[in-house]
């Protein structure tokens, strides 16, 4: 019988979840564990790391899964590694769930980097006020140019101490342009950082930026092995609706 194991953690996973719910396949729902509170699922749900490749794999075949969906953030690389690692490890199908990246449109002003040390060598040296929308593993560097007034925004409250003084929103999306607007000149935001996520959840700060003629310092995505990759919910499903009739 077929077993899904679902790497979330993403809108996307969990409107896939709620599509394999509803289609009574058999699925297991898997957080990271970055997340404090996270959002409650329809499946059968797992919190916490693998131990890497090897605890992956042990997974896989301790929990009779027959087909791997990694649809975690695009830039949890290591986990996105280690899922077409694992797999391969142990002969399961994988396919990889991500939203397209946004692309460059008229208006935008953007600075392209392709990591977090060339993000903070972009921001200028005079003070400026830098909405930092990279989530918090990320922040460390830029305690490096500690002359900016810097606001961030977690979906938790940070329990340890920041690196920087900063202004800390805790809200989770997806946001709305108006909301990001407000945020924006009320915080008279002159700079942001972030990453290319894609998708619609994530996409009013740089919608936002682009009404207000804010400079973007944007984050590329890290490379990843070649892997079946899809956009939709709906090509998940059909993939794992065409392994079913087969009788895997």
């Amino acid at each position: 019988m077929m077993r899904a194991l679902i790497l979330g953690g993403t809108a996307d996973a969990n409107l896939l979840a709620e599509s394999i719910a509803r289609a009574g396949l058999d699925a297991i729902y898997s957080y990271g564990g970055r997340t404090r509170a996270p959002a409650n699922q329809p499946l059968p749900t797992r919190i916490g790391g693998f131990g890497g490749v090897s605890g992956l794999a042990e997974h896989i075949c301790r929990e009779g899964i027959t087909h791997v969906v990694d649809a975690t953030h695009p830039f949890a690389a290591e986990m996105s590694r280690n899922a077409v690692a694992a797999c391969v490890e142990t002969g399961t199908p994988l396919m990889a769930l991500e939203r397209a990246p946004w692309a460059r449109t008229p208006g935008d002003n953007w600075i392209e980097v392709a990591n977090i040390a060339s993000a903070v060598a972009a921001l200028p040296e005079s003070r400026t006020r830098v909405f930092l929308a990279i989530g918090r593993q990320h922040i460390a560097p830029f305690a490096s140019r500690p002359q900016h007034a810097y606001t961030l925004r977690f979906v938790d409250a940070p329990e340890d101490a920041l690196p920087f003084d900063a202004d800390v929103i805790v809200s989770r999306g997806p946001f709305t342009l108006n909301g990001e607007l407000e945020m924006m000149r009320a915080r008279r935001i002159e700079w942001i950082v972030a990453r290319n996520s894609g998708g619609d959840g994530a996409r009013a700060k740089i919608d936002a930026a682009r009404a207000l003629g804010l400079p973007v310092i944007m984050l590329s995505r890290p490379a990843l092995p070649d892997r079946l990759r899809v956009e939709s919910v709906a090509e998940v499903m059909q993939w794992l609706g065409h392994r079913t009739c087969l009788g895997a």
